[in-house]
């Protein structure tokens, strides 16, 4: 399918117009969701009616707005007015959302037209996407595995070639991991960088969940780009233009601590010679990187206190006390320091976002759930330390595919750069990718 890009320009050309752009993305979902279920709200009617709104514009001489008749979807946890917002929650099934999300009123004033949302797991709180609500969304490039989560339904949608740009969030992994199983593109945007009102548990006015993101997902890293500087990523520094050649780079093995795939690590190893012989400087180790698993510790427990809004843990542990709380922030601060330190040597990190590629459907509960990596399992918990490393000290990260495993599945990793250096971790990234494939 054409990209983001290329559609506003044929729609700005004449070549084409907003509502056969929509009907076609329409057509391309009627004809194959059944089996994958990523589009859980359709909004076809509405749709239809934006983008005549589009062509009326064009008609009359406004080609104005960077995704200009470009029909997209939205991850079903933003509200978009007249739209159910449940989080897949079936008490929440009937919340229908007032107004738009920041993000989504950016989208509609780029010219973009909304075809509905797309699939989540209950909270959120999951690394596939299956809830009571709308059910379970599959990968379109093995159905028998998972699209990963939470933004799950968005990569499928991607995946699928049913519209060329999403967005998500993350908080732990949710846009980085779904994107690298699908072999999609997406960007963590480092904290607070974007606005995300409008993108809060149904029914609350919440300021949000800290270290929660919304960000950008496409089928083509122009489009990625174009999305975020919509989105508001425009704000950002950008770095001056450089080859493949001129980076500093980082290479992260978490094993034997964190359990990774092999042929993720063996492609991360040829991603890494893949840039020296550009010429680019590339470390496997070095004594700046920050105290990992310290800071896993940490991360896990800010993750569960900000998840569960400072509840009791299931397991019968005591709740963070404020003093933790603070705790915490301020161990989060010094970590933030410890990475800025690293990143005065290095431009960037390349690091396995999580431990496999994607894996088989498994309803077991996250904390019991267990993954077959390499032939041993072990606990899927483990790998939370990967989405962790941006996570925690606020980063940024761009997944971003690099290979293909055994079993023809696409390996994605993350590109983490220092703070506000967004437009540096998707450059490389882009680096990364075009070495791969060349």
């Amino acid at each position: 399918m054409k990209t983001a890009l290329a559609i506003a320009a044929a729609i700005r050309s004449g070549e084409t117009t907003a509502l056969a752009e929509c009907d076609a993305a329409i057509a391309r979902i009627e004809a194959g969701d059944g089996a994958i279920n990523a589009v859980i709200i359709r909004d076809f009617d509405r749709a239809r009616d934006q983008a005549r709104a589009v062509d009326a514009r064009v008609a009359a001489g406004d080609m104005a707005g960077v995704l200009l008749g470009v029909p997209m979807t939205v991850k079903e946890s933003f509200n978009v007015a007249g739209l159910a917002t449940c989080w897949g929650f079936s008490d929440h099934a009937d919340f229908i959302a007032s107004e738009d999300a920041v993000a989504v009123q950016r989208l509609k004033a780029a010219g973009a037209v909304i075809l509905g949302k797309t699939n989540i797991p209950v909270a959120l709180a999951d690394l596939q996407t299956n809830n009571p609500v709308y059910g379970r969304t599959r990968n379109p490039l093995n159905p028998d595995r998972v699209p990963g989560g939470s933004s799950g339904g968005a990569a499928a949608a991607l995946a699928s070639g049913y519209v060329p740009i999403e967005i998500g969030s993350d908080i732990g992994g949710s846009i980085r991991i779904p994107a690298a199983f699908c072999g999609m593109w997406g960007h963590k945007p480092t904290y607070n960088a974007l606005l995300s009102f409008g993108h809060n548990f149904p029914r609350t006015e919440g300021c949000g969940v800290a270290l929660n993101v919304i960000g950008p997902m496409a089928r083509d890293p122009d489009d990625l780009e174009a999305l975020f500087s919509v989105m508001g990523g425009d704000a950002l520094a950008r770095p001056a233009p450089r080859g493949p050649g001129d980076w500093r780079l980082l290479l992260l093995d978490p094993t034997p601590h964190v359990p990774v795939q092999q042929s993720i690590r063996d492609a991360i190893e040829a991603t890494g010679k893949a840039f020296e012989a550009a010429g680019a400087t590339v470390d496997r180790q070095s004594d700046l990187l920050p105290d990992i698993a310290a800071q896993t510790g940490n991360y896990m427990r800010m993750l569960l206190t900000a998840m569960s809004r400072g509840a009791p843990p299931p397991d019968g542990g005591p709740a963070t006390t404020l003093q933790g709380w603070f705790g915490l922030i301020d161990a989060q601060a010094k970590c933030r320091r410890d990475w800025g330190r690293l990143f005065g040597a290095y431009d960037a990190v390349i690091a396995p976002i999580w431990g496999t590629t994607a894996y088989r459907h498994d309803d077991t509960p996250l904390a019991q759930r267990m993954l077959d990596i390499d032939g041993t399992a072990y606990p899927a918990g483990m790998q939370m330390a990967l989405p962790g490393l941006a996570t925690f000290p606020m980063l940024p990260a761009t997944s971003v595919r690099i290979g293909t495993d055994p079993d023809g599945l696409p390996i994605g990793v993350q590109v983490i750069a220092d703070y506000n250096r967004d437009w540096t971790a998707i450059a490389v990234a882009r680096a990364a990718h075009d070495l791969m494939r060349s």
